[in-house]
């Protein structure tokens, strides 16, 4: 009789989370999605609200929890500029008390628990590609300080709670990924780009548009959490998931308009205070422990989320669009 894991996944109801729940319900498992609905939508679950063994909790993860699973998938946190900068302070509490809160539970129920971090513990980096073993030169009092020195924070505790209560940790450090399900209007640059050039509006591009990002498609990204949460006890991570190929700001809008045969114009405005010039990981560990590397090329990946974001638009449920290429 195969015994089905209950899996917790804290901001399940997100453009990642809904798409690790898929998985795991995939993989033959419990899902508990906990989420609060700030960024999370209901929209990004509808398809598994009637499936037995997934679970929606409405729940805010500054707060304590009282729930029995076997792992944790820590994602809860906004996670683009444009959410993360509303309400900074907030965004601060969830990488700081909600991180305590889970680490707690865990720690309770003698199980393991793995941290959604990111990229932007790196910074603005002095060091290209970003390996682990790289501090990062992070601004702790600038605008995207909350996110940035609230991830470097949690880690801080992920990796506390590891040594001195013994607890099982992972910790992910994602870079730049995309795919169907992201927020239209959540200033993040494959979805800016993909909904201005389907809606005609100027695309924007920031500074000179040689700024780079590597650009990971999500079912990629999902798959090397699952191999991350797999790795035996002892190995803990911190581990770089991302795609190595790196492009300009401005080859992936000439890649979105050729695709989408659009007409709009690029407009060029000033670099927002703090924004990376460079981004691009060094996925040597997740090679050698996890067996992972991405599959997915971007133009492929391109393609399915700008048919995701046409069917959007189509169905009248984009709202506005905002821009900041991060």
């Amino acid at each position: 009789m195969h015994l089905r894991k209950r899996c917790a996944v804290t901001g399940g109801a997100g453009f990642l989370g809904s798409h690790l729940c898929e998985r795991l319900l995939k993989d033959q498992q419990d899902v508990l999605c906990i989420d609060n609905l700030y960024t999370g939508s209901k929209r990004n679950i509808v398809s598994l609200l009637g499936n037995p063994y997934f679970e929606l909790l409405r729940h805010d993860i500054t707060y304590p929890s009282y729930i029995e699973v076997d792992e944790i998938y820590n994602l809860a946190c906004p996670a683009s500029p444009i959410h993360y900068q509303n309400d900074p302070v907030q965004t601060t509490k969830v990488n700081v008390h909600g991180s305590i809160n889970m680490l707690g539970l865990a720690k309770r129920l003698k199980i393991r628990i793995m941290q959604a971090s990111t990229s932007e513990v790196y910074g603005n980096p002095f060091e290209h590609p970003q390996k682990e073993t790289y501090w990062g030169n992070v601004n702790p009092i600038g605008p995207r300080s909350c996110y940035d020195e609230g991830k470097r924070c949690a880690e801080t505790l992920f990796f506390d709670y590891h040594r001195q209560h013994g607890l099982d940790i992972k910790v992910a450090r994602i870079f730049n990924t995309y795919g169907p399900r992201m927020h239209p209007n959540d200033g993040r640059v494959v979805s800016n780009f993909i909904v201005q050039a389907l809606t005609g509006q100027p695309i924007t591009i920031y500074g000179d548009g040689k700024q780079t990002r590597s650009f990971c498609y999500v079912d990629d990204l999902i798959e090397g959490f699952i191999k991350l949460m797999n790795t035996a006890k002892g190995f803990t991570g911190p581990v770089n998931l991302g795609n190595p190929v790196e492009f300009t700001i401005l080859e992936l809008a000439v890649m979105v308009l050729e695709m989408t045969a659009s007409k709009s114009e690029l407009v060029r405005k000033p670099l927002p205070q703090d924004d990376p010039v460079m981004r691009k990981p060094d996925i040597s560990i997740a090679q050698e422990k996890l067996g992972w590397q991405p599959k997915v090329p971007l133009r492929e990946g391109l393609r399915k989320t700008i048919d995701y974001f046409d069917d959007l638009l189509r169905a009248g449920e984009a709202g506005g669009v905002s821009a900041i290429n991060r």
